[in-house]
This record gives C-alpha cells, structure tokens and sequence, in this order.
C-alpha cells in the first residue's frame, strides 16, 4: 500500500471537493481518498500494483481540476555576508531565483539572511552556496538549533570589525582634511608643505595619509568592482567607482607636479582630490557602523525569546535526580521543577500542584494553577510548589521554539512594498552610473575643466547610494514583528503585517472568541417556597451523572459554592428534552419546556421569566419536583470581559464587526447586542462560514477572520487576514497569518494598531530614502550650478549619503516606543 499527498488546482467549493474525492474513489487499488478544500490536498492511500501516480492525475483532470504530487519542501535560512545595500540582496535573489528547483527566495539585507524553500530531490544546498559566490557574496553555514549564539558572535565581531575600521580610517582622515583644506582657512601648516618648491610634499603627505584610509575601506573596492563586473552594480560599486576616479586624478596630478610646468605645478597641487576619497570613505564607515549598531538592535526580540530558555533540566532516570542540558531531553522524560525554576520544555504536569507564572509566553500576568494532567509550557517559572512532568514537546517543537521561528521567519519576509522597494533600487544603481557618466561628460564637453567634470560625476556616484531605501521597509518590519512578539502577538509575515493595517471589517467568531466557549450558571430562580441553595442542590445531584455541557455548568456551580449533593437512586436521560431522576425518594424533573409540557407540569407563573431569560441569550432549564414546578436554572456561555471594550476601540478605529455563529438568531443577537456588534450571522454552520466572508469581500471590503483555528480554518483561509486566538495550538499557527497568544480579543486592536504603526513607518522610510536620493541626484549633478546655484562637494555628498542610512533606521526604531492603546 503506498501513500501520497496531491495538489489540487481549480477547486472554488464543496461540491468541486466531492468531486475529486467520487472521480478518484471509483479507480481501482484505491483503498481511501480524502480532499480537503481549505488546503487545496488529496490524501490518497492505493495499491501500487493496481493504480499509480500518472493514473491519478488523469483522473483528476478528467473531472476538470490540475492535479500535481506535493512534495514538502525543504526551508532553510542561510546567513549571507557581503551584502551592504539593496541592489546586492536583489542580486542574490535574482541568483536564487533562477535555480531549477527553487520555489521561492527572499533576501533580507537588515537580518542578512536568505529564506529559501526548495525541492531536496532537483537541487542540493551545495548548488545554492555556489550560485550565491558565483553572485560575488559568501554564503554561511544554515542557521539551525544551537547556532543562534554562533550568529549573535558572528554580529558582534562585526560591530568590533567596523568600529576599528572606522578608528583607522578616522585617524588619518582628519589630518588629510586639516592638511588639504585647512590652509583655505588660514589654518597653520609645518613650513615644509608651504610655499615654493614643496608642492610635491604637500601632495605626497596626502597620498600617504590616504593609504590607510583605502586599506581600512578595501571591501568597498573588492566587492564593488566584483559585482561591477558581474553585471549587477551595487552600492559598493558606485563609492570604488567615485573614490577611485578621484584617487586616480590625484595620481596623475602628482604626475603632473613632477614633470609638468611651474604654471602647471601649481594648478594640479590646489587640486588634488585625496581628501574627497579619504573623507568619503569614512563618512560611509561611520554610516555603516552605525547601520550594524542599528542592525543588532532590530533583532533584540529574537535574543530575548532565545534568552527566554533554561539550558539545564533535572531529569529522573533509575529513581534519581540528574541534571542534563536542555538539549538531552527527550519526549517521555520525567522532569521535576522546583518552586522558582523555569520549566525546561513543554510537557502534562504528572504529580504535584503548583502555580506557574506564563507571562513571558502568553502575556498574562496571573499565575495559573496546574495539577495532575494540566500542560505546562517550557520558559514559563514554576511560583508555589514542586512539580513532575512528563516531556510532550522538546527542542524545536516547543511552543517557544515555534514561537521563535515564527518571528524570525516574520522577520525575514518581505511585504509587498517592499519588493517593490527592492525592485526600483535594482535599476536604480545602472540608472545613477549612467547620470554620473553623463554629467560628467557634458560639463567636460561644454567647455569646464577635467577637475570640475569629474567633481561632479564623483558627486553623483555618492550620494546616490541607494541603501536607505534597502533599509527602509525590512527594519520597520523587523521591529514591528518584533514589538508584536512582546506583546503575545506573533504576525507571520511582512505581508501580514501590511494587509493587517487595510483591514475595514473583521469577523469574530462567537464561541469561545467573544464569549468564554464554556456554559456557566448565570441566573437561580426558585418558587413555590423552595429556598435557592436546595434548588442547586436537586439541580446539581440530577445533573451528576449526565455529560451534557449545560448539566457539567449546574454541577461545577455547586461545587464551586461548596454544597455537597445527594445521592441519585435512578437517573434517566430524555433526548432533547432533559433528565429524571429520583432523590431521596422524590422524582425530579430537569429540563426544556418540551419536558414540562410532555409531563403536564403547570410552568406558567414562570413562563415569562423563562423568555426574559432566553431574550438575553441564556438557556433556562425547568426543574420540578413531584409534578410542581419548584424553580429556573438558566446557563449562558458568557461573554469575555474585554469583548465589548475591544468592539469599541475597533470601532473608533473605523471598523465595522461582525459576528458568526452556529447558534441560534435570538442568543447570538441577545450577544451582539451585549457587546455592541454591527451584524449578526446566525445558525452558520462551520463549514458555510468561509462563504459568508466570501460575501462580505464581494461588498468590496478587506476582511479579517478571528476564530480558534480549528474549527474556523476554511473561514481563516478565505479571509484576507486570518486570526487565531487561544493558546496558540499548531492548528491554529497553520491555518492563521496572526496569533494571539492570549485569549483576549483585545489584542486583535492591538495587531491592527501595530500594523498602522509599522506601514505609517515605512512610508516615512521611503519617502526620506526616496527624497534623499531624488533630490541629491540633480544637485550633485550640478543642476542648481547652472542655474546659478550652488555646487555639492563629494564629501558633503557622501555625509548626505550616511545620514539618509542612519535616520531611516532611527526611524524605524522609534517602533521600539509602540504600546497598544487600551
């Protein structure tokens, strides 16, 4: 028997589902056929010797639908070094993209990482390392279990690295300046550099102290011209081009004071143009550094969480206490936490009570109680008592583990303004060599001297530099998702995290999202001389023995008040109806008004109150005893206390809601109405709801779904952000672009609120990336100069440069600052 899972193209419903499933069933060998339309798969189990793939797919394609093997991907995040601006991680992608087997590729230039999913079987990740050096940049070893303190030591060697270069560079660079440009000043220079006959000194001391500088900045000349080459300019290649011509003129000046005329001497000493590389060069490392500094600090959320883990675990193995590394545990080991330790990994309490603190996890700041069967999360803090737990989840597949790649992988995904970020700097850097080749050469042309041409395409080359506008959207998107993560919001991906902030409707599931899912005793009406606390009692007793979730409500309610019930001689369950009993020797009747009515028991003196109750969305429950009626018991799922807070707020932000349900009209209106909701769809059955999101999109609406994520997951799917609230269960992480880990739809505000913070951020990043560029480009050029304006010196070019880079990320930092408003 063999299985296989295919991918079905062209389904838009059930019926297209039921379909598939008929057409392939009839084929022979096939033993079992499922489709599920909400992840587009058929999962098939055959004989291999009756039946095989190629017959499958006819078949399918044959009823009118595409059908493909699915094979799993594999995904890997592979650390890339050299990149230093958008057009190089466009180059990369470009690179990767184009491999055979490559499904998808995103380069992230703020993380330096390349998220790539490809098919194992057509390409090997030795084959996606090469294509990454034959781009001209060096691939890393994959970023897997216990290399993430490897990663944060590879970045703060970096940091190290470019502070030194940036000391270097500066130590020379700040007497070539005072030595080139301080005597225009009147500033004091040593005898020998002044005056007749020491013009070469004054131009070889520049060259000497420019050196260092050169040395301190090489990687701008390797990688630049590398990639220059290659046909893919980047940054680099526009700063190795400009300091490079301007070094160039200074040889040949030098040159020039040595063979040329005395009229000639001095005017290739006044112009020499070592300074302009030399400060330009640092200018840029100071940018640069300042961008690694910037760099490290968008990723703090991951540190965090990572931080968030013991490394060692006390296990019990033979009857004793070990303690291992975290990493030795396994699934079924018996671990014991003691009051104030962390709990290691995720797993079910098997002895003990205690009280666990899983603020760190979940963002609620109670402790919750555990006992025997209750789960414990790993990285939570065991508060009261000593507890033993059995392992369930360890390593990768702990709820922080999961949690931890969802941010990162959130973190390394692109949201479509991004891409189209991406897109225009990958033309840009062509476009500006052509501009400053241009420029360049008409002031030549048009009479000016190879000094002033050359000043100007220098001018250019710098202050072009497009990674400001590489920066400007995956920084913001780091530190929102990462500011989410903090706050028990975990946003899946950019895309998330931008459609997030057009949302105008969302839909909240009723149960268990804007009520508590669980029926609870809302309202005990006696009559007839019956005192309150016996009327629990008899309700209580009868209901013991039932599994019905209304009687399990009656049962707890007693418990809860401390009564102790009766014994129960015969219990009888009616179907739709209720229960009867007999206590003590009295029968006792429990139930609808069908009960009462069927057993002829006079329910009238109580009949008004019992629609007042089902009015306001509560089930009222008769109870009589002997034929009299003695009383009411009504039962309500209640709704959560910030529901009605969080419809609020949703409203003051412009947002229409709605609510979906399986019950009936007259409860979930009484609920609406409770909680202050637009529209009602009541009696939907669970799997209609992702067609009445359907519909509210067909009104032109962007609509967001919050559901549990089981149940919910077509309707999740189907909308344009889907949203599961709970616990965070795997189900839910699969079938929701967001993930609220509390169980409070308060976050929902907070997820929208952060998305327009992180969007309203990134269109100031690109509105000043753009605007440095846009605006510097004809000045450098010397457009405003023609015009009788000023003209822009290469280094004020290259300051120009460095700070776009730095206010962009300064920004996008200010994220930091967001707190939801409650």
């Amino acid at each position: 028997m063999e299985k296989r899972i295919f991918k079905i193209e062209g389904m838009t419903c059930a019926a297209c589902s039921r379909a598939v499933e008929r057409s392939v069933k009839k084929l022979d060998g096939v033993i079992k056929a499922e489709v599920n339309l909400a992840s587009e798969k058929l999962n098939i189990e055959y004989e291999g010797d009756k039946v095989n793939v190629d017959k499958i797919i006819q078949v399918v394609e044959k009823v009118g639908y595409k059908a493909k093997e699915y094979k799993k991907l594999e995904e890997i995040k592979l650390p890339i070094e050299g990149m230093t601006c958008a057009a190089c991680s466009r180059a990369v992608e470009r690179a990767l993209n184009k491999l055979e087997g490559v499904e998808e590729a995103s380069v992230n230039l703020s993380t330096e990482n390349a998220f790539i999913k490809y098919d194992s079987d057509k390409i090997r990740l030795a084959d996606i390392n090469k294509a990454i050096i034959k781009a001209g940049y060096t691939p890393l070893s994959p970023k897997i279990e216990g290399k993430i303190s490897e990663d944060k030591n590879r970045k703060e060697k970096e940091i190290i690295t470019m502070r030194n270069k940036l000391i270097l560079s500066s130590v020379f660079s700040i007497p070539l300046l005072y030595i080139a440009m301080g005597h225009m000043l009147g500033a004091p220079l040593p005898s020998f550099l002044i005056g007749k006959g020491n013009e070469l000194n004054f131009a070889l001391i520049q060259l000497i102290l420019t050196i260092p500088i050169i040395i301190a900045g090489y990687k701008f000349y390797t990688v630049g011209f590398k990639t220059l080459f290659k046909g893919s300019p980047n940054m680099d290649s526009l700063i190795a081009l400009g300091t490079s011509a301007a070094i160039i003129y200074g040889l040949f000046a030098i040159y020039k004071i040595i063979t040329g005329t005395y009229e000639e001497v001095l005017i290739y000493s006044k112009d020499l143009y070592f300074e302009s590389a030399g400060v330009i060069i640092t200018l840029i490392l100071l940018g640069k550094y300042l961008e690694t500094v910037a760099k490290g600090k968008t990723s703090e959320a991951i540190k965090k969480l990572m931080g968030l883990a013991p490394k060692k675990a006390i296990v019990i193995k033979d009857g004793k206490e070990i303690e291992v590394s975290i990493e030795e545990v396994e699934v079924g080991d018996i671990i014991v936490v003691k009051p104030g330790q962390k709990i290691p990994v995720d797993g079910e309490v098997v002895k003990g009570i205690t009280a666990v603190d899983e603020s760190m996890i979940t963002g609620e700041s109670i402790p919750v109680e555990k006992k025997e069967g209750d789960l414990v999360i790993g990285a939570s803090i065991n508060k009261t008592g000593s507890i033993q737990f059995k392992a369930t989840k360890v390593g990768k597949d702990t709820v922080l583990a999961q949690i931890v790649k969802l941010v990162e992988e959130a973190q390394g995904s692109k949201a479509p303004i991004a891409k189209l970020a991406d897109v225009i700097s990958g033309y840009f850097v062509p476009v500006v060599l052509i501009i400053a080749l241009l420029s360049g050469g008409i002031w030549y042309f048009t009479g000016h001297s190879i000094t002033f041409s050359l000043t100007m395409l220098i001018s250019v080359l710098v202050i072009a530099c497009p990674c400001a506008l590489g920066l400007a959207t995956p920084t913001a998107i780091m530190v929102g998702t990462g500011k989410g993560a903090e706050y028990g919001v975990l946003i899946k991906s950019g895309t998330a995290l931008e459609t997030a902030h057009k949302v105008n409707t969302i839909v909240f599931d009723k149960t268990g999202t804007i009520t508590k899912g669980i029926p609870v005793v809302t309202d005990i009406i006696p009559a007839n001389g019956v005192d309150l606390n016996e009327l629990l009692i008899l309700a209580a007793s009868a209901e013991k023995g039932s599994e019905h979730p209304l009687g399990e409500a009656i049962v707890k309610e007693a418990k809860n008040k401390g009564i102790s019930l009766k014994e129960v001689e015969k219990f009888n369950a009616i179907p739709g109806k209720g229960i009867e009993v007999i206590i003590e020797g009295y029968s006792i009747l429990l139930g609808n008004r069908k009960l009462m009515n069927e057993k002829k028991i006079n329910i009238k003196e109580l009949e008004e109150t019992a629609n007042k109750l089902a009015i306001e969305g509560k089930t009222p429950m008769y109870i009589a005893r002997e034929n009299d009626i003695i009383g009411i018991i009504a039962v309500a799922d209640i709704v959560k206390e910030n529901s009605a807070k969080a419809i609020k707020k949703l409203h003051d932000m412009g947002i229409e809601v709605v609510m979906i349900t399986g019950d009936n009209k007259r409860t979930a209106e009484a609920i609406a109405k409770t909680v202050g909701i637009d529209r009602v769809f009541a009696e939907v059955l669970p799997k209609d709801k992702a067609d009445e999101v359907k519909k509210l999109q067909k009104e032109g609406k962007t609509v967001a779904m919050v559901g549990d994520g089981i149940n919910d997951s077509p309707a999740l799917a189907q909308a344009d952000i889907g949203i599961a609230i709970g616990s965070g269960t795997d189900v839910a992480i699969e079938s929701a672009d967001i993930v609220l880990m509390k169980n409070d739809i308060l976050d929902v505000v907070t997820a929208v609120q952060l998305s327009k913070s992180t969007i309203r951020n990134i269109k100031q990043n690109l509105f000043w990336a753009f605007f440095y560029n846009s605006a510097g480009i004809p000045l450098a050029a010397g457009l405003f100069y023609a015009l009788g304006g000023p003209k822009l010196n290469p280094m004020f070019a290259a300051a120009a440069m460095s700070f776009s880079s730095v206010s962009v990320l300064l920004n996008a930092l200010r994220l930091r600052n967001f707190k939801p408003i409650k």
